[in-house]
């Protein structure tokens, strides 16, 4: 299988990864929105959970992370329900942590344990501490965060397709950890992450979109018209 993505460029990639790629709860993930509800008012930024999933594998296969890396970044945000971090507020999650919470849940529930199983691994794989390209705390970076980062910035049109690669082709890693290759880098990401925050993220009408969308999520769950497990489909 070939792997296409705007910003890495093309793989081609191992049969497992393949196979994950093709399962029903990776390609569920492309009607997940990326933003929640914020497509609503701002249609212009509909990418998808399996957009980014995809991107961050493949970043992680750039900078030379493990096969079980690659695995673990297209398996990240598997257990996303619909409409991405909206469930956090519906169930009133202030560290927007519920995906996390059912990842295991999701995987076990799932044909993943049996794709993994074929080629030789176990589910253990999906949370390796080692796996320091991944997932990093701030302010330190990883390819969740980065590519998260300069998705949203380009789909709300903040930078241009010129930049993200840019910026791709400043990354190196060093002692396991990913690093950019001057100051100027790091300060144009550091400015380019508070404008994401400040003009995308705290956007009042996609504050309200999001928050007046699970209201009438909440609405639905109390009055019995869906059920939590809906918001898994």
């Amino acid at each position: 299988m070939i792997s296409s993505d705007i910003f890495y460029g093309n793989f081609e990639l191992e049969d497992i990864l393949s196979d994950l790629i093709s399962s029903a709860p990776v390609q569920r993930l492309k009607n997940v929105h990326q933003g929640g509800a914020i497509f609503l008012v701002s249609p212009n930024v509909g990418h998808s959970r399996y957009e980014h999933s995809i991107g961050v594998m493949l970043l992680v296969r750039k900078l030379g992370g493990s096969l079980e890396e690659q695995v673990a970044a297209l398996l990240h945000d598997v257990s996303h329900t619909a409409f991405s971090h909206v469930i956090d507020y519906v169930l009133q999650q202030k560290g927007e942590e519920y995906h996390e919470q059912i990842f295991e849940e999701v995987i076990s529930n799932s044909t993943i344990p049996s794709i993994l199983a074929k080629y030789g691994f176990s589910t253990s794989l999906l949370e390796d501490p080692k796996f320091t390209l991944l997932e990093m705390p701030l302010p330190a970076l990883c390819a969740d965060r980065i590519d998260y980062t300069i998705r949203d910035l380009y789909h709300f049109g903040l930078i241009n397709i010129v930049e993200v690669h840019d910026f791709i082709n400043k990354l190196g890693v060093q002692g396991g950890k990913i690093g950019v290759k001057s100051e100027k880098v790091a300060s144009w990401i550091a400015s380019k992450y508070l404008q994401l925050n400040n003009e995308y993220f705290r956007k009042p009408e996609h504050i309200f979109a999001n928050i007046k969308f699970s209201e009438l999520i909440a609405l639905g769950l109390e009055k019995g018209i869906i059920i939590l497990s809906d918001l898994w489909g």
